[in-house]
């Protein structure tokens, strides 16, 4: 792999890795809701398109859909019963919920083929154009990236993110002030699932091969940094964040490490890299989250 298809490839990571960022910042940002499974969603998205495209035949378009739909669907069933959960305790419901739908994809070996996972999968096809190179891809990655940013900028700076913020603030209130906190929750956690099923299609269509291993907790604590770094409640901040952390590993490639300790020794810098980040912006690149919302609810 050449330099340049080498950045491109970054590239590519990072506009999926921002949709994922983009999503779960509407629910952990604006709302307040502390999600650690949003990784389940991102596999949810990418093995429904991959079985779809693989053993249905379906075009790219709707198995793209179909993978948010789904996990827009699991989104609301995990919704319904952590509604009246905060804080930490809520965070420990999402992350049994990761580990739930990552076991199923382990073991139902009928339907995901385990451990063995999913090879084949075809690359995206549009009105006759494959997109079939990095380069190609990217602009695809690119224009949903920026759809993603659009819609969910849309939906916070609406009267809709302004109960999504007072949500945030003080349920009570928010309550007392006639709104359904109980619908809202669960209308963002669906609309957060969405994308983050988009971007897992687009991931399994980009690799062409997935398998559990891609859908660990490790990846929602990966996300779950890229929207601190970049700033709670920021939409620039959460597409920065993401870019940050998919390029900031990089450079440790090239350093003269021993090979038997390659691995380690560049965790241990990349985690120094990412306190070092936190402890000079505390609030992230952007200091999107304010304490107090400003203004009135309509």
């Amino acid at each position: 792999m050449g330099f340049e298809a080498y950045v491109i490839n970054l590239l590519v990571f990072a506009g999926i890795y921002s949709i994922l960022s983009i999503s779960l910042n509407l629910v952990m940002g604006y709302a307040g809701l502390l999600n650690m499974g949003h990784v389940a969603f991102y596999g949810i998205g990418a093995y429904t398109s991959a079985l779809l495209a693989l053993n249905l035949g379906a075009p790219f378009w709707l198995a793209i859909l179909t993978g948010g739909i789904i996990a827009s669907i699991f989104g609301v069933l995990l919704a319904f019963p952590t509604t009246k959960l905060r804080g930490d305790y809520l965070a420990i419901a999402t992350l049994g919920f990761a580990i739930i739908v990552e076991n199923i994809f382990r073991n139902w070996t009928s339907l995901t083929r385990g451990p063995l996972g999913l090879p084949g999968i075809p690359k995206p096809s549009l009105f006759g154009f494959i997109f079939s190179n990095t380069s190609s891809y990217l602009i695809l990655v690119v224009v949903i990236a920026i759809i993603t940013y659009v819609l969910v900028n849309y939906i916070v700076s609406s009267p809709y993110g302004m109960v999504l913020k007072a949500v945030r603030e003080d349920e009570l209130a928010t309550s007392s002030l006639g709104k359904n906190v109980v619908k809202y929750k669960i209308q963002a956690m669906a609309i957060s699932a969405f994308f983050a099923g988009v971007a897992g299609s687009l991931y399994a269509h980009y690799i062409s091969f997935i398998d559990p291993s891609s859908f660990t907790i490790i990846e929602s604590i990966l996300v779950i940094s890229m929207v601190i770094v970049g700033g709670l409640a920021s939409m620039p901040g959460a597409v920065i964040g993401a870019i940050v952390l998919v390029f900031l590993p990089e450079p440790l490639r090239f350093l003269p490490i021993p090979s038997f300790a390659i691995g380690a020794l560049r965790q241990m810098i990349y985690a120094g890299l990412l306190v070092w980040i936190l402890m000079k912006k505390p609030r992230g690149f952007f200091e999107g989250y304010v304490h107090k919302i400003k203004g009135g609810l309509k």
